[in-house]
């Protein structure tokens, strides 16, 4: 089985990967990718006085940071994984990725909002079901 888990470096996000870990364990035969999507709309301004170079740079730090500790507990576990970093709208990005990536599941941490919160602010686990091709998997 070929898993795209989505991580944010939060605890919500480590949980999902400890259960995607848990379901490639069971199959023997699953690889995982993970993968760390910031949307880069409110830098774009930034990038004028300090170039494209050093906002691409900050956002590859933070997501590094972010796989830090999903990709510990990969190592753990024992599981095979790789990493992909993407930049744009989160749910989209995810979601094409696992189009694209002929991925079997998405699996995302659900961040526990109440509706009113969601449907005010939106909530990155609702798009990637929207738009994703295959199917998703929200671990609470």
């Amino acid at each position: 089985m070929k898993l795209l888990v989505a991580t944010d470096g939060s605890k919500h996000s480590v949980r999902a990967v400890r259960y995607a870990a848990q379901l490639a364990g069971d199959s023997g035969q699953s690889t995982i990718t993970l993968v760390s999507v910031h949307d880069d709309t409110a830098l774009r301004h930034a990038q004028r006085f300090v170039g494209k170079q050093a906002v691409d740079d900050y956002l590859r730090e933070i997501s590094d940071k972010d796989l830090a500790s999903s990709r510990k507990v990969l190592d753990q576990a024992g599981v095979r994984h790789d990493m992909v970093i993407r930049v744009g709208n989160i749910g989209q990005e995810i979601a094409t990725l696992a189009g694209k990536g002929k991925y079997d599941m998405v699996i995302v941490g659900s961040k526990g909002r109440s509706a009113l919160k969601d449907l005010l602010v939106g909530s990155v686990a609702q798009r990637v079901i929207e738009l994703s091709p295959v199917p998703v998997l929200i671990v609470k």
